[in-house]
């Protein structure tokens, strides 16, 4: 029977013989999570994340593998090294072992790597994390998070130590070559705008990306379609978790307001790519107009719209468009208005968002990339004169020339 003092919810009462069979368990956990762990694409983040820093956020959208890639990482450097222990801060065993204390015993036991899941599941997390970096100068901690956390904006703490990395769901690159066993590397948009004939060259011997592309956009950016379940089922819950965890929990917004959020996403979706009516919007979900533009920011840095504006301008302005962040929610939202050109709109979008500012186009364009890059999106091939000033993507397209590039070949940007 375990000691009567373990029942005191302090850490450094728990007598060692308990503390030793929790931290068997997270081992043995560790262990297996590793063992079993086998992720279909190794993700390129892996290769571009400094891992000589102390303190180390990967931050990202739910569903797009974060658990994962902790897990890949753990397995690639340390195998079953105990040095290094993954942790879910879901376990119950957080809402009575503080963060501070269990690295401190983790330290006692050999340990150098921490791998945190979940960290905005503790309160004060952020200072926690805080005073391991202080306190434990031989310890790395690497932690994941909700792509809402503003991980340096509102936690002044982890100003100047921790380094920030943004894990998104696959590029049509990563599909691709998932799909069809290749290693294809990716490209920047110079590369892309400047030797787009030549790059397809190196390609299309091996494989015709535009049979592949619409697989893509239905269901491809998010890893869990590899899951033995339902696609748009298992996406409607990660966005209802979206919702529900990643933007009232981490927001602190109290639970009466959810069915606002959840209606505006939905109206946002059935109303298409385009400005919002932003009275209409408070009207229709009973709020104020400066409540729609919070919750319309809280949408999109859950990763689930992207706003669009016109050159040189910002939130909190009205965006010139709204747009679902990714051609998978298209589907799962509102299967019943699913227009193509909206969906390859929002492919280009989305696979530039990582790297590039895209704004509002210009009369005769789509969207203006970088301040000074006018691309038209082109369902259809160009019925119409074309501008040398102009860069269209076209779909369907196998081989471009000259300012006409396939619109697949975007999607190999990351």
């Amino acid at each position: 029977m375990l000691c009567q003092v373990c029942n005191i919810m302090n850490y450094s009462y728990i007598c060692t013989k308990v503390k030793d069979i929790f931290m068997e368990a997270f081992y043995r956990t560790h262990s297996y999570l590793v063992e079993h762990t086998n992720a279909p694409v190794r993700r390129d983040l892996m290769d571009e994340i400094d891992w000589s820093a102390r303190l180390i956020g990967i931050k990202g959208t739910r569903g797009v593998g974060k658990t994962t890639f902790l897990l890949q990482y753990a397995k690639e450097k340390f195998g079953f090294d105990r040095s290094c222990l993954y942790v879910n801060m879901n376990n119950f065993y957080f809402s009575q072992v503080n963060l501070v204390d269990f690295a401190a015993d983790f330290i006692k036991r050999g340990g150098k790597v921490l791998l945190i899941d979940q960290v905005f599941k503790l309160p004060d997390w952020s200072s926690a994390l805080r005073t391991c970096y202080d306190r434990f100068p031989n310890l790395k901690i690497v932690f994941t998070g909700s792509s809402v956390m503003r991980l340096k904006e509102e936690n002044p703490e982890l100003n100047g130590i921790v380094k920030s990395y943004n894990l998104r769901g696959f590029s049509f690159r990563e599909f691709l070559n998932l799909q069809t066993g290749n290693s294809f590397s990716k490209y920047t948009l110079d590369e892309i705008l400047n030797n787009h004939e030549h790059i397809a060259k190196t390609i299309l011997p091996h494989v015709n990306p535009t049979q592949y592309l619409q697989d893509y956009i239905h269901h491809g950016f998010y890893p869990f379609f590899l899951e033995k379940r339902n696609f748009s089922e298992n996406l409607l819950k990660t966005m209802n978790m979206m919702v529900e965890v990643d933007i009232l929990l981490i927001k602190q917004i109290e639970l009466k307001y959810l069915s606002k959020i959840k209606k505006l996403l939905y109206l946002l979706a059935v109303d298409g790519p385009g400005a919002p009516n932003v009275s209409q919007l408070a009207e229709e979900i009973q709020t104020s107009r400066a409540t729609v533009m919070n919750y319309i920011k809280y949408l999109a840095d859950a990763r689930l719209i992207n706003m669009v504006y016109p050159k040189g301008e910002a939130f909190p302005k009205k965006p010139a468009k709204i747009m679902m962040h990714n051609t998978s929610l298209m589907y799962s939202i509102y299967p019943v208005k699913v227009e193509e050109q909206d969906v390859l709109e929002t492919f280009f979008v989305n696979s530039l968002w990582k790297d590039h500012k895209v704004s509002k186009g210009d009369k005769g364009t789509s969207f203006l990339v970088d301040n000074d890059l006018h691309f038209r999106i082109c369902a259809d091939g160009c019925k119409f004169k074309t501008n040398p000033n102009v860069y269209y993507a076209m779909h369907k397209l196998e081989l471009g020339h000259g300012n006409q590039i396939p619109l697949w070949m975007f999607g190999f940007l990351y």
